[in-house]
């Protein structure tokens, strides 16, 4: 390892459907480097292995512009890579290992899933639960880098409930209802025929347009949801009460209420709004404490190597503040 920590670095990579982002930190924590590439989960993405290298090659390369050779003194790496659950960990490791030898690397990176760098991104502390929210959901307890249990995070067809997804789903059958009589009036009728650029009013309409999309597309019309809670709309309002009510049922499974163990939320739903508001408000309520809210989880990802190169605490802590 470097002098005073400088030299040693810890490498971090965090790997979605949507993006590779990898960070490369000092052993006191500092992010000194950044890349980012195209998608990395291993079933859903057209070339993880490329998009891990393209992602680290940019880090490390920024890292050794600053660093000089002491960025190849590599004290711990951790990938969390978007299902390498116990069924995928064996792909995902292998996919890690070679874009790390295609960098030139020494040794070889833990790889860990996505959910385990999302509660390292929120507390130092080495165990706890985290309830995940954004177009998938998804509630875990998490102990030293590794989920022990979870609940849901099944996908559109089978479970997220209280995600993105299942909001829009429910807030488009609302709108139907609405329309063909099964409910009661509901502004979510023409919102949603808005936001899907149809004709108000004809069912038709919102099949063609709606089985055309993608389920991960779908997640973009809860906003129309939420807007419309916020508005005051009852049907809306419902959706959302149990949108919170579902991520609280998942949370419970993982972690008794009562328990002594950070909670971190994190996920675009639980970043602001009434579901936020009402999640936060039953984590208090169950554990008499408010949730810590995760960092990006690329800083969850270098909080786990950082911990596996015998760094401090401090340094975890400080890496995913943001005073790194």
């Amino acid at each position: 390892m470097g002098r005073d920590g400088v030299g040693g670095v810890v490498i971090g990579t965090d790997a979605g459907g949507t993006s590779t982002r990898c960070v490369v930190a000092d052993l006191g924590g500092r992010v000194v480097a950044r890349g980012r590439a195209g998608g990395g989960n291993q079933f859903s993405s057209a070339d993880p292995a490329a998009a891990f290298e393209e992602a680290l090659r940019q880090a490390v390369t920024g890292a050794r512009a600053v660093l000089g050779a002491g960025a190849d003194e590599v004290a711990a790496a951790v990938f969390g890579v978007a299902g390498a659950s116990a069924a995928g960990h064996a792909r995902a490791a292998e996919t890690a290992g070679r874009a790390w030898r295609g960098v030139g690397l020494p040794g070889l990176p833990r790889v860990t899933d996505d959910i385990a760098v999302a509660f390292a991104a929120g507390t130092h502390e080495p165990e706890g639960a985290v309830v995940i929210a954004g177009t998938g959901a998804v509630a875990a307890y998490v102990a030293d880098g590794s989920v022990r249990h979870r609940c849901d995070g099944y996908g559109w067809l089978l479970g997220d409930e209280g995600s993105a997804v299942w909001i829009a789903l429910e807030g488009l059958r609302a709108a139907l209802a609405g329309i063909d009589g099964r409910g009661g009036p509901t502004v979510l009728s023409d919102r949603m025929a808005a936001a899907l650029g149809i004709v108000p009013g004809d069912p038709q309409e919102f099949i063609r347009t709606v089985y055309a999309r993608l389920p991960a597309e779908l997640g973009g019309l809860a906003p129309e949801v939420t807007g419309a809670a916020a508005e005051g709309d009852a049907r809306s309002v419902r959706i959302c009460d149990e949108a919170a009510a579902r991520l609280l049922a998942a949370l419970d499974t993982v972690l008794a209420p009562g328990a002594a163990a950070p909670v971190v939320v994190s996920g675009a739903l639980l970043a602001g709004g009434q579901i936020a508001e009402r999640v936060r408000a039953g984590v208090r309520e169950r554990f008499g404490t408010g949730p810590l809210t995760a960092a990006e989880g690329v800083l969850g990802a270098a909080g786990l190597a950082l911990r596996a190169a015998g760094a401090p605490p401090e340094a975890h802590a400080r890496l995913i503040s943001g005073g790194g």
